[in-house]
């Protein structure tokens, strides 16, 4: 029976699968910790309180890289090029969601309106990876090999999200109310898609790791179409819905360390 279980069980067996999905996964976690630095760094006067959250942010994405990467190490695998399609931060950029890694390489401060951009984009993104870790979570958190890592990275993303929770409701109690819900929606739409795309070329690259027959990859890219037209329809509003979340001040600490791992 084909299921997310079985399949990335199948994909967690063969070494050469198992470093493909590492490496898209730790590259773009990486992308992630640098622009959250450079955010931080640029963070307008008035909304300086606000940086050490986005450098927290920033630095458990750079914790997560580490992470996959030596999950690699373990196994005596070496990160291999991620293909430019399954490159989903990268992908993002060009869609023109988030802001713009021109503007992020410059000195000039960021402006307010910066700052709501990059909330909510953030909002959207790490509502995806927080669903994605929970899958994994739901599956393999007693895996020997994957289940501290997965445990790890499920709770900081479930605390990424609440933080952007809290923040856009801070902003939008400030007046930017109609901006965030425009940009929200701008974003979820424009993240569907990416998503889609990123997904299809993921389980097309892995099928031809993995040897997969034409019937199977084409019942995958079947599901993934589905998801899209339901996600196209309706399911992109869990992504601009905004509630105080139950975990407070998620990011307002240091960032935990994973010397298990790193």
């Amino acid at each position: 029976m084909l299921s997310a279980k079985s399949l990335f069980q199948e994909i967690l067996d063969d070494d050469e699968s198992f470093a493909l999905f590492c490496s898209i996964a730790a590259s773009g976690e990486s992308q992630g910790g640098w622009e959250n630095a450079r955010i931080a760094a640029l963070v307008p006067p008035d909304e300086r309180a606000l940086a050490p959250k986005i450098a927290r942010h920033g630095a458990d994405e750079d914790k997560h890289g580490r992470i996959f990467n030596a999950l690699m190490k373990k196994r005596g695998l070496k990160p291999v090029p991620v293909p430019p399609d399954t490159d989903y931060t990268m992908l993002l950029e060009r869609h023109g969601i988030g802001l713009a890694h021109d503007k992020l390489k410059s000195d000039e401060p960021l402006t307010v309106q910066d700052i709501v951009t990059y909330l909510a984009h953030s909002r959207v993104t790490e509502q995806r990876a927080a669903e994605q870790m929970e899958l994994l979570r739901r599956h393999f958190a007693d895996h020997p090999e994957l289940g501290r890592a997965v445990r790890m990275i499920s709770n900081d993303e479930d605390n990424h999200l609440a933080y952007c929770h809290e923040e856009l409701l801070r902003f939008a109690h400030a007046g930017h109310g109609r901006a965030i819900q425009r940009t929200l929606r701008e974003c979820a739409l424009a993240e569907i898609r990416v998503y889609r795309d990123v997904s299809l070329a993921v389980m097309a690259h892995m099928g031809r790791v993995l040897g997969w027959p034409r019937p199977r990859s084409a019942v995958l890219a079947a599901g993934i179409h589905a998801v899209y037209a339901y996600e196209r329809t309706a399911g992109w509003r869990r992504m601009v819905s905004l509630r105080m979340p139950q975990r407070r001040d998620a990011l307002g600490g240091p960032a935990t360390a994973a010397p298990e791992f790193a």
